[in-house]
């Protein structure tokens, strides 16, 4: 059993910088793809990016060259660096992470981020 919890949302201009954080207990990460999606109000969940064991990185496209994934294996951490931030990234950030050899699926609660003036 993996709990995910992430923390670091909250209200920012257009145009600001957020840090997600997500915190892993009850197993060490390094066996898991973590990654982090989004849910929007009235939409579906959506890929945000996730990152491999060994550090593959996958970004969906429309991200790409904004945000920044990471993890921390020995702090049994994920991150979220998101730059210049529209309107539109205004969602629930989640924490999500599958194990590489079996498939099992864990999520985090969500943290809400609003970007707006």
């Amino acid at each position: 059993q993996v709990q995910l919890v992430e923390s670091g949302g909250g209200l920012v201009q257009p145009g600001g910088s957020l840090r997600l954080s997500c915190a892993a207990t009850g197993s060490n990460i390094n066996l898991y793809v973590m990654g982090w999606y989004r849910q929007a109000p009235g939409k579906q969940r959506e890929l945000v990016a996730t990152i491999t064991s060994r550090g593959t990185r996958n970004y969906a496209d429309s991200l790409k060259g904004r945000f920044s994934i990471s993890r921390n294996n020995a702090e049994n951490t994920l991150s979220l660096q998101m730059n210049n931030l529209y309107p539109e990234d205004t969602a629930v950030y989640y924490c999500n992470a599958v194990h590489e050899m079996i498939g099992t699926n864990y999520w985090g609660k969500g943290t809400p981020v609003t970007v707006s003036s």
